[in-house]
């Protein structure tokens, strides 16, 4: 639910007028920031310039990179840590589809994850072992795809543990805000940390009772409740 964004779809025309009349010389370019951003490491506005800049290429870690700088600079500057936040989610939605196009090549390469018998039959046997019914070319296959799978799986980990935890200084600095509470609580749904999310849904529920997503986030709460005790 939270993972996208929406905006507008006015205008359509005018603003692809607009972005081509003022894609050549009116803006300074990526290659002049980074080196502006060089040359005076601690000018926190050239940071937020290049940031936005490689938004704009959709060159996402550069742009993450650029905001953590950013934000170090400007700690309390919220409405960056949501656009930082924002760059995580789409950092993660992409090693997400490649975590799982490695996991299918992984179960394609292993016949005995499609088809195992039972492992009492002599067959069966033969599906047990990792590499049974694998020629060499493909058992390799396999290996490599596991791994990487396992290896995005971790960064996967990683980067929501970083979105969460901007959304987490979000809400420190807008305490009255319900909306950065629902988007600390699914941050940390996403990684896995189930005290968290229970605390952020709790406070948004006292802060906005009546909002339309109040109906999703006490359903929510009745799901992650029981797998807090456990």
């Amino acid at each position: 639910m939270l993972l996208g964004v929406g905006s507008g779809a006015g205008g359509i025309g005018s603003a692809l007028q607009n972005f081509f009349n003022s894609n050549g010389s009116s803006g300074p370019s990526i290659s002049g920031l980074q080196s502006k951003v060089a040359q005076h490491p601690d000018n926190a506005a050239d940071w937020r310039a290049l940031a936005t800049a490689l938004e704009t290429k959709h060159r996402t870690t550069d742009a993450i990179n650029a905001l953590e700088r950013y934000s170090a600079l400007k700690p309390k500057d919220s409405s960056a840590l949501i656009e930082l936040a924002g760059q995580y989610t789409q950092q993660a939605q992409t090693i997400s589809v490649q975590a799982q196009d490695a996991q299918q090549a992984a179960t394609e390469a292993n016949p005995a994850s499609t088809f195992a018998p039972p492992s009492t039959t002599l067959l069966g046997k033969v599906f047990s072992t990792s590499t049974g019914l694998q020629s060499p070319i493909s058992s390799i296959v396999s290996q490599q795809a596991s791994s990487q799978a396992q290896s995005l799986y971790q960064q996967f980990s990683q980067i929501a543990s970083k979105r969460e935890d901007t959304y987490r200084r979000v809400a420190v600095l807008t305490p009255t805000d319900a909306s950065a509470q629902i988007q600390l609580g699914q941050a940390a749904i996403d990684a896995n940390d189930t005290a968290t999310a229970i605390a952020a849904f709790q406070k948004f529920l006292k802060l906005a009772p009546h909002d339309p997503e109040a109906a999703y986030v006490k359903s929510t709460l009745k799901q992650l409740q029981p797998a807090k005790k456990k």
